[in-house]
């Protein structure tokens, strides 16, 4: 089954009882709203533009159509004066978040050419096609006193970088949800035990984000391990050394042994479909078992740098995060604390197991471990650091009264002396200082994991919160 494109509905409002009164000014404003629509228009979205509402007949009609079009996101860009009772059936009717566009065609209006009409009637004409700021206090009015959350994006139709800005942000963050409510999981094996902080309640994560979990067993990765070929174990093994910078003193039965789980991995992950993955497993008793999770680093690793994020120590929550983190186009690899750099007041982070490796600062490395700390095995694993520059954090957080909120802070990842033990693991400085982002951020009570991608993106975050009804919180 193909995934469904992301629809986004737009329509405009006005008042019938204007247009025989006022020659041209219905397809005036028509017009305004064909060059909104030409604005949101982008690859992968489909604009469903309803026109102009102007009675409450036809808003009626408007929100069944939306309703049957199966739009994600409404803007109603309001063009000039119009009636409540134009809009409220639209946006009732279709049941999905909406965003109210007060646009003024120019900057200001030529007051001069305007005085200059001396036609009444066509200054009044003229005037409306500049009143759309008019009638948004009755529209918040109505919207807040039905119980419908809504959003506004003041400015001016073109040439307003700070309006627009906004609306693609919007557009991102209902991308991103829908790229969310279309997800599938894969969760194979078991939580890591005794980390009560990472146990989820995955009815309500797929309640809140719409995710399709699929639950997969290790048995049946090791099983498709066992129908890898010898010559797509060399292949692989190429093309590890084109992606990874590997160490000379990696042994080469264990890079074997990676390519092997990685071409397995690739296969039980095309034949679920899935998006996204997290897992864990002792893997203790079952030789076979235990060489399949051993070597499971390169090709999640892989997998998550190519847009399928995979979480360890089956991390639900965190692999949430990493996925929408990687929706954004930030990336989102899997990290924790490290230490605190008290001196240079950053904090390193990082963690074993897979890394993003777009986001990674140069070629990420491959070394081989003798030991995985807290784990059962060795083999060879990843070492990277987070490209320098701007970085977000996020963490999907559950709070009492089963709840989730999204955790984030803007910070910079920074060069400096890494730890050179074959992890993920990078230097990050925080505007608040390191010693308020620990408190703040833990203040919160998240679990001990969380993503970090590029760029600083709390703003977009913040709009998916409000599109999927969460508390977000900026802690830097």
């Amino acid at each position: 089954m193909s995934t469904p494109p992301l629809r986004i509905g737009l329509f405009g409002i006005g008042l019938d009882a204007y247009w025989p009164q006022f020659a041209g000014l219905k397809e005036r404003l028509e017009g305004y709203l064909d060059r909104v629509a030409k604005k949101l228009g982008r690859p992968g979205i489909e604009i469903v533009n309803l026109g102009l509402v102007d009675n409450p007949d036809r808003a009626y009609a408007a929100g069944r159509e939306f309703r049957c079009a199966d739009v994600d996101l409404i803007f109603l860009h309001v063009t000039t004066y119009a009636l409540s009772s134009t809009v409220l059936p639209v946006v009732r009717r279709a049941k999905v978040p909406v965003i109210v566009l007060n646009l003024a065609p120019e900057p200001s209006i030529d007051y001069a050419t305007f005085n200059a009409l001396e036609d009444r009637t066509k200054m009044t004409g003229d005037w409306l096609a500049y009143c759309s700021a008019c009638p948004v206090p009755e529209i918040a009015n109505v919207f807040q006193r039905s119980g419908i959350p809504f959003h506004q994006i003041t400015g001016v139709l073109d040439d307003d970088p700070v309006c627009w800005n906004e609306v693609d942000a919007w557009v991102e963050a209902a991308r991103v949800a829908h790229g969310m409510a279309n997800n599938r999981l894969g969760l194979m094996g078991h939580y890591y035990g005794g980390m009560l902080d990472i146990y989820s309640d995955v009815t309500l994560q797929c309640a809140t984000f719409g995710t399709h979990v699929e639950i997969l067993e290790v048995d049946e990765l090791a099983a498709r391990r066992r129908d890898v070929t010898d010559s797509e174990v060399q292949s692989r093994m190429t093309e590890f050394h084109d992606v990874f910078a590997i160490e000379p003193d990696c042994p080469a039965p264990d890079l074997a042994e990676a390519a092997r789980t990685a071409v397995a991995l690739d296969r039980l992950v095309a034949d679920y479909r899935l998006g996204s993955m997290a897992y864990f497993y002792k893997g203790t008793g079952v030789s076979d078992n235990e060489t399949t999770l051993a070597s499971i680093i390169l090709g999640t690793s892989q997998l998550t740098g190519r847009g399928v994020p995979v979480a360890g120590e089956y991390e639900v929550k965190n692999v949430q995060a990493m996925k929408i983190m990687d929706l954004f186009g930030a990336g989102g690899s899997f990290t924790e604390y490290y230490a605190m750099d008290f001196a240079d007041d950053v904090v390193l982070m990082g963690h074993d197991g897979p890394g993003h490796l777009a986001i990674a600062e140069g070629k990420t490395k491959v070394r081989p471990l003798k030991v995985y700390h807290g784990k059962v095995g060795r083999g060879v694993s990843v070492e990277m650091a987070v490209k320098h520059g701007p970085v977000t954090l996020l963490s999907v957080i559950e709070r009492p009264g089963a709840k989730l909120a999204l955790l984030c802070a803007e910070a910079e990842s920074v060069p400096g002396p890494i730890l050179e033990i074959g992890n993920t693991n990078s230097r990050y400085r925080f505007r608040c200082g390191a010693r308020d982002f620990v408190n703040r951020w833990n203040a919160n009570g998240p679990a001990h994991h969380c993503a970090v991608g590029v760029g600083h993106i709390a703003d977009k975050i913040t709009k998916l919160g409000q599109l999927l009804g969460l508390e977000t919180i900026q802690v830097c």
